[in-house]
Parts: structure tokens; C-alpha cells; sequence
């Protein structure tokens, strides 16, 4: 109904500005060159979609398996809107995450699949306890992955404010059907287009989905071994280094905090917003000598490594060149100060 509602204002607007007097129609004609394009329908978009698809070699056959009929998923435009790691703040995140309850699933887990996570340990060097909190926060270690039909949601997503991330991960999920990697019916998981337990977009599928287990197919609906392997590709990829911690959380009193505002800057380099909301690094001895402390006030470590400072209302944290890779499986603060909270929890 709203969209009926927007197309029929955009037709209002224009027999409106139709019968405008002659002396009008410059201000007219140049007030419509700067409103925005009218609404395109959904079906209309699918159209659009399909003939794009064709333009980057995707078959006629997955073009009609997977494109006809398809309609909008309202409720993925309502998910969309309001985001946990957006509304909540970072505190409140980490503290509905890191429960005793998932805690102790994780500790379990990981004894459980301990042989598994070691082998993938030593072959891309992430810890059996950080593998095991991104499965906690992605699938709930597996028990949710999502029911939403992958293909629908990401053309929803697309449609709604015609967005190209969207339009872009579309495209590779047809690839992956295209190439026989899954079917449509396969591709299932989050409203956002993210599947599987380890949470991939189509295009994380296509770059870091590993086989581990050598049966020919790279499966991270339903194969432990290749849920964890790809996860941890994922973040070797993105420059997971062997043997350092990804942070730690800190204690910054006021007259602390306002040294730190004084002495050290927010980052200004490109990146995804989580980058920019964070400081520059900094040496260890450096933050010591702001009054940085452990939370029950210790001092840091004397460790010849550097750390950004991440803020959260009440709780801080810096964070080590390990977090990159966190912040580059999912951009968010809340979301990989959780993981590595939960890591540090379960470890």
C-alpha cells in the first residue's frame, strides 16, 4: 500500500505541474529535473535484474529458475530497519551476547569439536575459541541459520533504495547457482542475504567457502568441518595473524579519557564506518602513560605492540591488529568486541 500510495503522489505531482501557467514552467521544469526518479515497481526491477544477469553470462536456465515469480519479502525491508549492532549500543550488545548460558555452550562445544578445531587451527592458524564465538554469534553454534530463501531477500534489499551492495550479492548468488555450487533452494539464511552457519554473503561464499571435509562441495549449511575451515579462511584472509590476542577490555577513568581525547585522534582512513570510529594506534606504553589500566586497574602489559581504542558508554577496549579482521567479517564494533569477549570467555 505504501508504494501504491508513493506512485500515485508522483502522478499528483505531475498533472499538478502540467497545468502550471506558462510563466511558471522554467521554475517547474527545473524543479523537476531535481526530484528524484519515480518509484520502480518490483516487478519491473526482476526485469531489470534478469536482463543484467544475461549481460554477465548467467545461463537463461538459472536466470528463469530463480528469477521467475519471485515476489518482495516485506518483512526483510522491516529487519532492515532496525539492525541490533545500529539501535543497541555497544555495551548493551556485549552484554545480551556473552550470557553465562552461551558461555557455557561454548566451552562445551569447543571440548566437543576439539580434534576438528585444532586441525583447522594449524592449518590457518585461528584459535578453536574464536572459530567457536563466531559460531555462537552468527548461528547460535548452528541451531538458527536463517529460513529466508536467499535470492528473494537480496532482491528485496536491491529494490528498497536500489542499492548496488545488494544488486552486487544477488548476482554472485545466481554465480552460485549458475556453477552448481548449491541450488536456489540451498541458498537460505538471514533477511540480509547471509547464509549458512558461519553467516556468508554470497560473495564471502564464493572467495572463502572451503571444502574441508573433501566431498566436493563447499557446505556451510550442514558440515562442521566446513563451517569452521571457511570461517577461518575468512580471517586469515583478512590478515589473522598467529598468536596474538584480538584486544582486551580496558578501564579509562574521566581525567583518563580526557588525556586520551587531548593526546590521540580518530582515525581518518577509508574503510567502513567501524574503522573511522576508532583512534589511530597507538603503543602499549603510550596508552600506560594516559592512565589506560586493566579493568581491576593492573597495569597493561609492557608488550612491544600497538592498540586503537574502541569506546563504548561504559566500557572500552583496545584493540590489536587482530581486530581487523574481526571488523572485516562483519563491520561492526559490537559485533567483533563481542566475538572476542566471547572468545576470551569460552577459552
Amino acid at each position: 500500500m505504501v508504494q501504491v500510495f508513493v506512485v500515485l503522489a508522483g502522478a499528483i505531482g505531475l498533472a499538478l505541474a502540467a497545468v502550471q501557467q506558462a510563466d511558471q514552467a522554467p521554475a517547474a521544469q527545473a524543479a523537476a529535473a531535481q526530484a528524484p526518479a519515480a518509484p520502480v515497481t518490483f516487478e519491473a526491477f526482476v526485469a531489470e535484474l534478469r536482463t543484467e544477469a544475461l549481460s554477465r553470462g548467467i545461463s537463461a536456465a538459472t536466470v528463469d529458475a530463480t528469477l521467475t515469480n519471485i515476489e518482495p519479502v516485506t518483512v526483510v525491508v522491516t529487519r532492515d530497519r532496525s539492525q541490533p549492532e545500529i539501535t543497541q549500543s555497544l555495551d548493551a550488545y556485549v552484554q545480551q551476547r556473552v550470557t553465562p548460558g552461551r558461555v557455557t555452550t561454548g566451552r562445551k562445544m569447543l571440548n566437543t569439536h576439539r580434534a576438528l578445531l585444532t586441525r583447522i587451527e594449524k592449518q590457518y592458524g585461528l584459535p578453536p575459541p574464536v572459530m567457536v564465538a563466531i559460531w555462537g554469534i552468527e548461528s547460535n553454534f548452528g541451531s538458527f541459520t536463517g529460513s529466508y530463501s536467499t535470492i528473494p531477500a537480496l532482491a528485496t534489499l536491491a529494490w528498497d533504495g536500489r542499492r548496488p551492495l545488494f544488486r552486487s550479492e544477488l548476482f554472485e548468488a545466481l554465480k552460485i547457482v549458475d556453477q552448481g555450487r548449491a541450488s536456489a533452494t540451498e541458498l537460505k539464511g538471514s533477511w540480509a542475504g547471509a547464509m549458512g552457519q558461519p553467516q556468508f554473503m554470497p560473495s564471502s561464499y564464493l572467495s572463502h567457502a572451503v571444502d574441508f571435509d573433501e566431498d566436493g562441495h563447499a557446505n556451510i549449511w550442514t558440515s562442521l568441518p566446513d563451517v569452521f575451515a571457511s570461517m577461518a579462511n575468512y580471517l586469515e584472509k583478512s590478515g589473522w595473524a598467529r598468536g596474538v590476542r584480538w584486544g582486551r577490555e580496558v578501564r579509562i577513568t574521566k581525567a583518563a579519557m580526557t588525556r586520551v581525547d587531548r593526546a590521540v585522534p580518530m582515525r581518518t582512513a577509508s574503510g567502513c564506518r567501524a574503522f573511522r570510529e576508532m583512534t589511530v594506534a597507538r603503543p602499549l606504553a603510550e596508552w600506560a602513560k594516559l592512565g589506560v589500566t586493566l579493568p581491576g586497574g593492573g597495569a597493561l602489559p609492557k608488550a612491544d605492540m600497538t592498540a586503537s581504542l574502541v569506546r563504548g558508554q561504559t566500557r572500552h577496549f583496545l584493540v590489536y591488529e587482530n581486530y581487523h579482521a574481526l571488523i572485516a567479517y562483519n563491520c561492526s564494533h559490537a559485533y567483533a568486541v563481542t566475538v572476542g569477549t566471547l572468545a576470551d570467555r569460552i577459552d
